[in-house]
């Protein structure tokens, strides 16, 4: 690998980078049409991976639960707005075709029989394996056929109390026109009938998304309940908190538990709710609504005032997916088909109950050996004084940056304290940072507002765009600019996605700025739970180059060149693309060369044909893609050097990371490679300075791609592989897991 000295494709640390020569974009014809993989259908391969996890019966029994709500609320996501786009694209009669030449019909037709195989496969793993093991462990999800006498009384009290004042039975008639049906909103599709009579009338009612989807109810047969403990249905309870019956991993017995769906409930009762009239039969059915956003910002006099005129007409969106249960009646079938203008490929037949992002629920029971060992992030050693205490991060990052790796490395004493530390700071005279997501109580947040009302200049940029976080961004704006803060809301017709922050200190020979460039949001939260990486710094390269993309932000600058940074949209491809063309050129002149890549998305038809390219030059490339890859691996005489690999597991991997061997550069930043991320969203990529930390990634892109982790690799066909043994049946490490381990044994060095 060449050394620092010999890159001749930028200039010192300080100046500007110099542009590398870019390679030009290929003619059609230098590559084969079918090149690419499908976009949706590799999303839906990723969340395949997802369901994996919960059937497979090594994963601890509420972390399959876990994964089969994360699945659930994965594809409600990817109706609401790939598919809801599709269709929309096919409404229009738009004759955009997909990169792999489909038309928007085509793929909704393809997405339509893909899911109905996962939707099945989901079910059965709820029905058949999850419930029952769940019912083994003490904790069981009952129909209402299935309960006792005794628990029946007292869910009657329940309703009467809990339930039945909050519910509106909206009946449809000439003069009570169809209700409008809420987007993810359960509801009853009755029918009733007059005593005698022999007209069905219909009627709608709304399970309310205010009482716990899961009631919980002791059991009614056990000894405790036989002994008179006096236990029965919990006011308010949710799964949430709730013991259950079983051994534990110390031997101890705890109670059982037993969960009834409200809508079993209500269902039971319905007779309640019409009283007089013959209820004939009732089904669930739930609506999937299209929640993308358009707002003409350019026209916008206030973006966040249209913004918010926008999000009330959001919940009106036009239906694009109806689940109902698999036994539906077909008159009934007909009328909802009919007053929600859904055709038959967007009805969903679903066996058992839906919305299965209820079992959150479930994982927050007290039952620790039924999920993952607790896991306690450890602080980086650089930011560890050894006695509990908080180190002077200036002080730290004068001596050189400090890359922290989270979860493994705690957020909260990293970037989170940084930030902290900057508001209280009297020398800190301004604080500049970018916000997508947060988290509900934000002591990011917290920490700007006290550095605001300390009389420090603080300007946060609130991207109040993030998609489902529109509402809860466009409070913190407000919070933000009633404590004093400078708010912006970024570039017409662009998100801001990085993930930066910018201190300015006096201090003895003047003016000092200290940064932090991460891979993901400041969300202590998330930060528990999502992979990302972050450097923090006092390089004045980057420090200059944050200056100058806050200017970017809220002003008026075009400044288009950086020191150390690559910036979407104005070059961040284009710099991509030169390096892999330099890694194809090395491969070409016999140097040592590489590419690897760790990314959630790999789509961006420039840079995949670029890496082809490369490829076709000899050159070995690995990328480490989370979810959607549209690039063919192992093609013969296209990508014989690609390997494609891909890691879920306990926590959800997100960070980017960009390696180039020839040059032994390391980039890491909020961008994936996606034509969204590199044309319509202001992103940035850091250059990992020290060798220390190059060093640092080069060992975990090292780990994830060795033979011995468990990983699913992708096939040139289009197909994912899930390596889990190896030949001679010895079981592959976790990655996660390893990584974990290892962040305890640096801890305790």
């Amino acid at each position: 690998m060449a050394t620092r000295s010999e890159q001749p494709q930028r200039k010192a640390r300080s100046g500007l980078l110099e542009p590398l020569e870019a390679p030009r974009p290929p003619a059609p014809s230098d590559l084969p049409t079918d090149r690419f993989i499908n976009r949706e259908t590799s999303w839906l391969d990723f969340n395949a991976r997802v369901l994996a996890l919960a059937e497979d019966v090594a994963t601890p029994l509420l972390e399959r639960a876990k994964f089969l709500a994360i699945f659930a609320s994965n594809l409600d996501e990817f109706y609401m707005v790939r598919v809801a786009g599709l269709m929309r694209r096919e409404a229009t009669g738009l004759a955009v075709r997909s990169a792999d030449g489909l038309s928007a019909r085509e793929q909704l037709a393809l997405i339509s029989r893909t899911t109905a195989e996962l939707a099945r496969r989901h079910s059965r793993c709820f029905t058949d394996e999850v419930v029952p093991s769940l019912a083994h462990a003490g904790i069981s999800i009952q129909f209402w056929s299935q309960l006792g006498e005794a628990q029946r009384e007292r869910l009657h009290d329940y309703f009467h109390e809990q339930i039945f004042p909050v519910l509106t039975p909206l009946a449809v008639d000439p003069a009570h026109p169809f209700p409008y049906i809420s987007g993810l909103s359960l509801n009853l599709a009755v029918q009733v009938r007059e005593p005698g009579g022999e007209t069905d009338h219909f009627a709608r009612v709304k399970v309310p998304q205010n009482v716990p989807r899961l009631v919980a109810v002791d059991a009614a047969e056990g000894p405790e309940a036989q002994g008179g403990s006096g236990a029965g249905v919990r006011d308010g309870d949710t799964a949430s908190g709730q013991t259950a019956s079983g051994q534990t991993a110390s031997g101890q017995t705890t109670r059982q538990a037993c969960f009834v769906p409200l809508e079993e409930v209500i269902a039971a009762h319905l007779d309640q709710l019409f009283p007089g009239m013959e209820v004939i039969n009732s089904h669930l059915f739930r609506v999937t609504r299209n929640a993308d956003l358009e707002v003409e910002e350019d026209e916008a006099e206030d973006l966040l005032q249209a913004l918010e005129r926008e999000l009330a007409r959001r919940r009106f969106g036009p239906a694009v997916r109806l689940e109902v249960d698999n036994d539906i009646d077909a008159d009934l079938l007909t009328l909802l088909m009919r007053e929600l203008e859904v055709t038959e490929r967007e009805v969903h037949r679903v066996s058992g109950m839906l919305d299965l992002s209820a079992l959150w629920a479930l994982y927050d029971l007290d039952r620790p050996e039924l999920r993952d060992p607790p896991r306690v992030p450890i602080t980086h050693p650089r930011l560890s004084t050894g006695d509990g205490e908080a180190p002077d991060f200036f002080s730290v990052l004068r001596e050189g940056d400090v890359l922290v790796h989270h979860p493994y490395d705690s957020f909260t004493t990293s970037v989170q304290r940084f930030i902290e530390q900057a508001a209280a700071d009297p020398q800190v005279l301004a604080i500049k940072q970018t916000l997508y997501r947060t988290s509900g109580d934000s002591p990011i947040v917290d920490a700007l507002v006290a550095a605001a009302e300390a009389g420090k200049q603080v300007v946060v940029l609130v991207e109040i765009k993030a998609r489902f976080d529109e509402r809860a961004n466009i409070r913190w704006a407000r919070e933000l600019e009633r404590a004093g803060c400078h708010v912006v809301y970024g570039l017409i017709g662009l998100k801001t996605h990085c993930k930066t922050c910018l201190v300015v200190r006096q201090e003895r020979g003047g003016l000092r700025r200290y940064c932090h460039v991460g891979t993901g949001n400041y969300n202590p939260k998330t930060g528990r739970l999502y992979e990302d990486l972050g450097l923090l710094t006092a390089d004045p390269g980057v420090g200059a180059d944050l200056t100058d993309l806050f200017n970017v932000l809220t002003g008026y600058s075009r400044q288009t060149e950086y020191r150390s940074l690559l910036v979407a949209p104005q070059h961040m491809r284009d710099g991509i693309l030169a390096r892999i063309g330099a890694e194809a050129r090395a491969a070409a002149e016999g140097r040592p060369c590489g590419i690897r890549l760790k990314a959630n998305s790999l789509v961006d038809e420039l840079v995949i044909d670029a890496l082809y390219h490369a490829s076709q030059a000899g050159v070995p490339i690995h990328c480490l893609v989370r979810g959607i890859c549209a690039l063919r691996p192992g093609v013969p005489g296209l990508s014989e050097t690609v390997h494609v690999r891909s890691i879920l597991g306990r926590f959800l991997e997100h960070s980017r990371v960009l390696e180039f061997a020839s040059s032994d550069e390391f980039w890491i930043g909020s961008a994936d490679m996606m034509h969204r991320n590199l044309d319509r969203r202001i992103e940035a990529l850091v250059r990992v300075g020290q060798q220390a930390d190059r060093d640092s990634l080069r060992g975990l892109l090292d780990h994830a791609f060795s033979d011995a982790v468990s990983a699913w690799d992708l096939q040139s066909d289009g197909r994912w592989e899930r390596r889990t043994s190896r030949a001679d049946d010895v079981r592959l490490s976790d990655y996660q897991h390893d990584l974990m381990a290892e962040a305890i044994r640096r801890g305790h060095r």
